[in-house]
């Protein structure tokens, strides 16, 4: 279980911040609250200590059930954060992270609600972006390069 400083923000650089001695342990929430609060069919969490969070810029929050917050940007619509209230831990969105290659999920939460057709996708086709003609000519037209 390494542990060093992590860093993250949300899309558009406006809020950051930085984790002091992050382990590698990650793991996945299935909740329905979690499916709706980040569009997803599971939430990529890393749970910390909210001590060890230090921001550049604070989220905005929105109350997202009696005993909990979550952390956003405004500007962009990032999921940032799942915040209960009162305790000493917080979560964040593994892929706000800058190097969310590190993390490992080491568990899943909220299995009652798990879609399982969504399960193991490992035998599904894998497309690069790269290789999606009309991206790339959006990007190349626009910017004149693919963003990595």
């Amino acid at each position: 279980m390494e542990t060093e400083d992590m860093s993250g923000g949300c899309h558009c650089g406006r809020v950051r911040y930085r984790v002091a001695g992050a382990d590698t342990d990650a793991y996945y929430c299935h909740c329905r609250m979690c499916q709706r609060a980040t569009g997803g069919i599971a939430a990529a969490l890393k749970q910390v200590q909210r001590s060890k969070v230090t921001w550049e810029r604070e989220p905005e929050r929105y109350r997202s059930s009696p005993f909990a917050q979550r952390g956003f940007c405004a500007t962009c619509g990032t999921p940032l954060t799942y915040e209960d209230d009162g305790g000493d831990t917080m979560d964040l969105t593994v892929g706000s992270f800058d190097d969310p290659y590190r993390l490992r999920p080491i568990l899943h939460a909220g299995v009652e609600s798990r879609h399982e057709a969504w399960r193991d996708t490992s035998g599904l086709r894998g497309i690069r972006t790269d290789e999606l003609p009309h991206i790339v000519a959006k990007w190349a037209a626009s910017t004149g390069e693919m963003p990595e």
